[in-house]
């Protein structure tokens, strides 16, 4: 079952962060509690969308956001921590939008917003999406209906806060 607006996110759910020596763990406790906090989720790192679009919107936006009252801007995408840390930098998000890594899809899973893209060589991945969480709770959720991205962009999110 999907995740719904109300909803409480399950604060002992772990996430990688790549850190000064290799990749941590982070808890959803620790990245939302007491904080207002945009997560947003991706298909995948690299691919078309994603990197032309809707991380850089976040990352253009950012300053934007914050000024709303957003402590941390979240991506996060079924990938590894390597791979996370290195599109982070070739995006330009390093103290704009921290970068998640998914890697086994377990995140996921537990949102109910899983994606079988496996026709496109992909497997198991996360579908599109933006939530707004204050203090672990879900304020506002937008899942992209189908390909593209239209509902969970930045200006999107930005029109929510």
């Amino acid at each position: 079952m999907a995740i719904k607006v109300g909803d409480t996110l399950p604060a002992d759910l772990k996430l990688k962060e790549m850190g000064e020596s290799g990749p941590k763990d982070v808890t959803l406790g620790e990245i939302t509690r007491g904080k207002k906090v945009v997560l947003f989720a991706v298909p995948g790192a690299f691919t078309p969308t994603c990197s032309m679009k809707h991380l850089p919107g976040f990352v253009e936006h950012a300053a934007a956001i914050r000024a709303k009252g957003v402590d941390e801007i979240v991506c996060v995408a079924v990938n590894d921590a390597f791979v996370m840390d290195a599109w982070g930098k070739a995006s330009g998000a390093a103290g704009k939008v921290r970068m998640l890594a998914d890697g086994n899809g377990e995140f996921t899973r537990a949102m109910g917003l899983e994606l079988d893209a496996s026709g496109f060589g992909m497997g198991k991945r996360s579908q599109r999406y933006a939530m707004i969480v204050k203090d672990g709770k879900v304020e506002h959720l937008l899942v992209e209906p189908g390909p593209g991205l239209n509902v969970s962009s930045a200006e999107s999110v930005l029109a929510k806060l």
